[in-house]
């Protein structure tokens, strides 16, 4: 294809930031991106509407033997398995990643977790803000000059982890081709945030001015309809000459389409 992910098939079963940022990654640079959620499951709108950039989005009832059924004929022609379910939620359900591995022999399967898949915290469920504080990412208080705990001005385990997931689904997608085999990827949260402290505080960080106004962000924003309205949005910030990132499907309510792949491009 002529662009970096094209033909590739992923299926993304996440919620509110991390996963889907990853889905979203993913499908910036070409990948057709299905986003499984449940008709019953609570969401956040501006979220949906923000990670959704790209991709197509679907109802399964997973609880459902029909739902399972229709996961494992998408999974059967799939290339990435992204997930960010609760740990062994999904296995429980038949779709662990040996599971998935004997349904599509050569997926990539992608796991998200809190606090990593070892240790006596491996089965605890989180998110960003839990994280932040069991990890002692609320000492950056004194990056504020404050003697107290603050939380980080953004959600930034949840986005890098993101990426990470999508650099690490990509990276075992290169292995995979060269090497054959299935391939796991495991990614947390609370390992994100150790690399993330261990490159060290920027003094008076938390000082830096947010930039404000329309007129200072208009580089970096793009109109686009979507099925939400016209929407302004921030653009991909990669820069790339040949195959610049770009999202070609509109950011639409969850359940918009079919449980089925399109063609391959």
């Amino acid at each position: 294809g002529d662009r970096p992910l094209s033909g590739l098939r992923v299926l993304d079963l996440s919620r509110v930031i991390a996963g889907p940022v990853a889905g979203r990654t993913l499908a910036a640079h070409g990948a057709d991106v299905l986003l499984v959620s449940g008709p019953e499951l609570p969401a956040i709108p501006w979220l949906t509407i923000d990670t959704g950039r790209g991709k197509l989005t679907t109802f399964i009832e997973l609880k459902s033997e029909f739902g399972r059924a229709q996961l494992r004929e998408l999974l059967k022609d799939a290339d990435i398995f992204s997930q960010g379910y609760r740990p062994r939620a999904l296995a429980a359900l038949g779709f662990a990643p040996e599971d998935a591995a004997q349904i599509n022999p050569g997926i990539v399967y992608v796991t998200l977790s809190a606090y990593g898949h070892t240790g006596p915290w491996a089965e605890r469920r989180g998110f960003d803000s839990l994280v932040q504080t069991t990890t002692g990412f609320n000492h950056e208080g004194q990056a504020a000059g404050i003697d107290a705990p603050r939380e980080l001005p953004a959600q930034i385990l949840d986005h890098a982890t993101g990426y990470l997931m999508a650099f690490g689904a990509m990276m075992a997608r290169v292995r995979q081709a060269r090497e054959g085999g299935s391939w796991h990827v495991r990614v947390s949260l609370a390992q994100t945030g150790r690399w993330l402290w261990n490159l060290g505080r920027l003094d008076s960080g938390l000082n830096t001015p947010d930039l404000t106004g329309e007129a200072v962000h208009a580089a970096f924003i793009e109109d686009m309809p979507s099925g939400f309205g016209r929407l302004k949005a921030v653009r991909h910030s990669a820069v790339l000459s040949k195959t610049p990132a770009r999202w070609t499907r509109p950011a639409m309510p969850l359940g918009s389409h079919p449980a089925q792949w399109p063609a391959r491009s």
